[in-house]
């Protein structure tokens, strides 16, 4: 890795995009060019360097993260491959929330794609600037300027051509060269002046990028106007400046796999996309201040100067040791150093350090900010914790984790491997936490909740390589939630005496009055707990006051209907009476949460299922017949748009509709019909 004097040469990037746009042949590429590979691995072989799983190569899918480096043109590029596939999506929030800019691959047939939507928004919490490339130019059907107008219509992003491709190779527009590609493996590069056949679409896109660049300062906007001849080194930090601050989105073009357009995209990585100095300070929370004190944020440069402040983003066992992957902002970090876990009162010792290439890992002797490695020792780390200098304690910006939305009774084919198993199901939760183990109240079964049915498949065939311990898996159960169908009110006189073996009476005397109500889709939990307190003029004393706000979330475990999770629900204590004898903390407990329980009850629960938005993609002709399997399924179709002898239909189905739906799809279209899903709300069906 680059020292810190060289970190304005270091660029930290993901490569994002819809399953099967081709992230990895993208990368695999890179990796070739840029001399860090010496042959290209092909997905369809199961021979890409990035797709280093067992399970990769066998589904042909990226399911991890990998992480790699690569020099080019006298910089470091850091490349993340991120998963396409929606039941992964907790790879690519990681590596988003710890990368410094992204390559957005789209597929120039098929434009943007429900997870192409997904990996915009995570890049855009994080306000990570982007590029896009263009890819499978080769492609009947295939069209750059229709990318541009989706990517402007479906995401609201600002399309600015910078490479173009045509049939003989691409157009700098920036440049104004034309660059050729020969030899087998595209290595043989000819950049020359744009063919007069071409100088057509060098004068329609040149003036779109000439006009989008304008926008940078007023002299340049004056030059443009003026048809004044601009260096080409002006025109890229115009373009620079409004990539990083995220005012425009240039587009590349190509095709991976015929092995065009890549180095011209490297390069544009180079010249716009930011170093980690150029990014903004993270902003870090003190433990112990509030949230929205002055006094309690701290602003983290990315310096290797200052006590620690470090980011883990991932767990993953690697030869069956625990290593976190994190990404250092401020310090260093060598082996033997003590740290403390943020906000959580834990100190442990960093054994080693690592440099990580895609499946192996080198020892290095220190991290310095601005580093992506790998750490092992660490037990009790785990993803979104910030790792610190035991002196100077600080919390960085956590990682949004997603709730899982599908479970399956699970247990060991052999009841001797039982100690075996439930360690195994604590390491494999350990290492992704969209993962839950636990155990139904009802039934006793211990049920195994993933994203999807791909993830927990890919689940239990890494537990039976990695571990060789064979899981017996029941039918899938789709998680669901509850909230309330209206206002409710709960009241509860609680006038108990509790007799206990040596004869001691307590009696225990308590009235609270609850109320709730149903709150929009989305807007989670709400508690307020400011009650009238009975007689008029007693104040609570401190024991009691907690205990009356505890009650209040002890009933919220469950709803009234199956005891699933709470949702979109407002609830208040209104009133509490206190008693002069009787009235323990313990009395107000059991008393405001069985008010708010009884609330619950009278206000009619709601069972909620997960709605996926779906995205069908079948033959013209098979289309009447998917639509009205789908319609079966009680999905809501909001749209559809029909190109090239093919239709996309679109919208919403419930999760327990889609179950098993693949099988069903290719019986109806000849297996030519295709779907993704992605989760869209908890919602009644």
């Amino acid at each position: 890795m680059a020292s810190q004097a060289d970190l304005s040469n270091v660029r930290n990037i993901g490569i994002a995009a819809h399953i099967d746009a081709g992230k990895t042949t993208l990368t695999e590429r890179i990796l070739f060019y840029t001399g860090a590979s010496h042959k290209i691995g092909e997905v369809h072989d199961g021979a890409a360097h990035m797709d280093w799983m067992e399970e990769e190569k066998a589904h042909g899918i990226t399911i991890t993260a990998a992480v790699t480096k690569c020099p080019w043109r006298d910089h470091l590029i850091q490349v993340v491959d991120t998963p396409g596939h929606v039941d992964f999506t907790i790879e690519v929030e990681r590596a988003m929330r710890v990368l410094d800019g992204a390559v957005i691959v789209m597929d120039a047939v098929r434009g943007v794609e429900p997870q192409t939507e997904t990996v915009w928004r995570q890049a855009s919490r994080f306000q990570i600037p982007r590029l896009i490339f263009v890819n499978k130019m080769d492609r009947p059907g295939a069209s750059y300027e229709r990318c541009m107008q989706t990517l402007e219509r479906r995401l609201r992003g600002t399309p600015v051509p910078v490479c173009v491709p045509v049939d003989d190779g691409v157009i700098d527009l920036v440049e104004q060269r034309f660059w050729v590609f020969g030899g087998e493996k595209g290595e043989q590069v000819e950049v020359g002046p744009v063919p007069d056949h071409h100088q057509d679409t060098l004068a329609t896109h040149r003036e779109s990028m000439l006009l989008a660049a304008a926008e940078a300062d007023p002299e340049l906007e004056e030059a443009v106007l003026e048809g004044a001849d601009i260096p080409p080194e002006r025109l890229w930090a115009a373009l620079r400046k409004l990539t990083i601050a995220g005012r425009i989105h240039p587009f590349f073009g190509g095709s991976a796999l015929r092995n065009r357009g890549v180095q011209p995209l490297l390069d544009g990585v180079l010249k716009l996309l930011p170093a980690p100095l150029e990014r903004p300070a993270a902003i870090a929370r003190r433990p112990g201040f509030a949230e929205d004190s002055e006094e309690g944020h701290e602003i983290v440069e990315m310096t290797p100067d200052g006590p620690l402040a470090a980011l883990a983003f991932k767990v993953q066992l690697w030869e069956g040791r625990r290593h976190v992957f994190v990404r250092i902002y401020r310090g260093k970090l060598q082996p033997g150093d003590k740290i403390r876990l943020g906000g959580k009162d834990t100190e442990e010792r960093v054994a080693r350090v690592f440099d990580v290439d895609s499946a192996s890992k080198k020892r290095i002797d220190e991290a310095s900010a601005g580093q992506i490695v790998l750490l092992a020792g660490l037990r009790w780390a785990t993803t979104g914790d910030t790792i610190c200098t035991p002196e100077h304690e600080v919390l960085l910006e956590s990682i949004d984790l997603k709730e899982p939305v599908l479970g399956l009774a699970v247990e060991p084919e052999s009841s001797k491997d039982e100690d075996k198993f439930l360690d195994v199901m604590g390491k494999v939760c350990e290492e992704d936490p969209t993962l839950r183990f636990e155990e139904d109240k009802d039934t006793g079964q211990r049920i195994l909740k993933g994203m999807g049915e791909l993830h927990l498949q890919i689940v239990f065939e890494r537990i039976a390589r990695e571990f060789g311990l064979k899981i017996r898996a029941g039918t899938p159960r789709v998680m669901s939630r509850e909230t309330v169908l209206a206002k409710g009110r709960g009241e509860v006189d609680l006038d108990r005496t509790i007799t206990f073996p040596d004869g001691k009476e307590v009696t225990m005397r308590a009235r609270a009055v609850a109320e709730v109500r149903p709150l929009a889709r989305g807007e989670g939990i709400k508690v307020k707990v400011e009650p009238r307190i009975l007689p008029e003029g007693v104040v609570p004393n401190a024991d009691q006051a907690i205990a009356i706000r505890a009650g209040a979330q002890d009933s919220l475990g469950g709803g009234p209907l199956e005891g699933a999770p709470l949702q979109d629900l407002d609830v208040r204590v209104v009133e509490v009476q206190l008693y002069e004898t009787g009235s323990t903390a313990q009395a107000l407990r059991i008393a405001v949460a069985q008010a708010v329980r009884a609330a619950l009850v009278n206000a009619g629960g709601c069972l909620l299922q997960p709605l996926m938005k779906v995205e069908v993609t079948v033959p013209d002709e098979n289309m009447g017949a998917v639509l009205g399997d789908l319609q079966s399924r009680k999905a809501s179709i909001s749209g559809q748009e029909s190109d090239m002898g093919t239709t996309t239909i679109s919208g919403e189905c419930p999760l327990v509709g889609l179950l098993g739906y693949t099988t069903d799809l290719r019986s109806l279209t000849r297996g030519r019909g295709q779907f993704v899903m992605e989760f869209s709300r908890f919602d009644a069906s």
